[in-house]
Order: C-alpha cells, then sequence, then structure tokens
C-alpha cells in the first residue's frame, strides 16, 4: 500500500501551476494523468491542481500553520544537480542555493525550490550508501536554522 493516496493543491492560476508542477513531476518520472491536471507516480500516487470557486484570495504562505513543504524523490544526485540547472526556466525558484545539496545537513542530499504560487518542495536524492531506505537515511531536520 502507497503511503500517501494524492495531494490536491488549490492554486490561482492553473495555467502558469500545470507548467511549473508538469515540468517537475514529468521530471521525477510522474505521468500526466489528466492533462495540465493531474500526475501519476508509478506507486499510483497522484497530484491534482485544482483552480476551486471555493477558494479564497489570500496569498500561499508556506510558513503560515499548515502544510510547509512536500518533499519528493530522485534516484540520484546527478538528477538532483539536472533539476537545479534547468528550474529557474520552468518557474521554480532555489531555496537554500547557498547550502546546496546539504541544506537539511551533511547526511541529507536535497534541492528545495519554490513554485511561483509559494508551494515549497523539497527533492530528495537516494543515499547510495544505504539502498535499504533511500528517501531519507537521517529523518526529518529542519532547515530554517
Amino acid at each position: 500500500m502507497r503511503a500517501v493516496h494524492h495531494l490536491d493543491l488549490w492554486v490561482r492560476d492553473a495555467v502558469v501551476a500545470a507548467e511549473e508542477w508538469g515540468w517537475l513531476l514529468g521530471a521525477l518520472g510522474w505521468s500526466v494523468d489528466l492533462e495540465g491536471q493531474s500526475w501519476v507516480a508509478d506507486d499510483g500516487t497522484y497530484v491534482f491542481l485544482e483552480r476551486s470557486p471555493d477558494m479564497t484570495d489570500a496569498e500561499h504562505d508556506r510558513r503560515r500553520p499548515g502544510v510547509n513543504h512536500v518533499a519528493l524523490h530522485v534516484a540520484d544526485r546527478a538528477t538532483l544537480d539536472r533539476l537545479r540547472a534547468e528550474s529557474t526556466a520552468h518557474g521554480w525558484h532555489e531555496l537554500f542555493a547557498d547550502r546546496y545539496p546539504h541544506a537539511g545537513g551533511e547526511a541529507h542530499t536535497a534541492l528545495y525550490l519554490e513554485s511561483s504560487e509559494g508551494f515549497e518542495v523539497e527533492v530528495v536524492a537516494a543515499d547510495p550508501a544505504d539502498p535499504a531506505d533511500p528517501a531519507d537515511p537521517v529523518g526529518p531536520r529542519d532547515v530554517r536554522a
């Protein structure tokens, strides 16, 4: 059974969000489910983008109470470096660039990106020294210190 069923993101600009998220999820190996609206991972987890009539006009702020960020897997450091090099051209802004790729600590290899709407995504590279737990060999950490 997969750990997460899906993520439903309410976005202000569906076209811009689809371009940004579509590039990132595609680069991570996710497949298009509904063009411009949803992408699915190999395990069945999916991300759905929605422009709901129930949405308020308040901007998303990852530093307010609620979800701070989403962390996704990538196979290796080379893929992480490629994502870093290409992300700006696809609307993403790199966070903690001065500490790349170890903003989460020396034992944690990740890229931190922020979309144009302020959604943060942590892209975590597999640890080649620990094939049993490639996603996160050291557990949670706080990179905002």
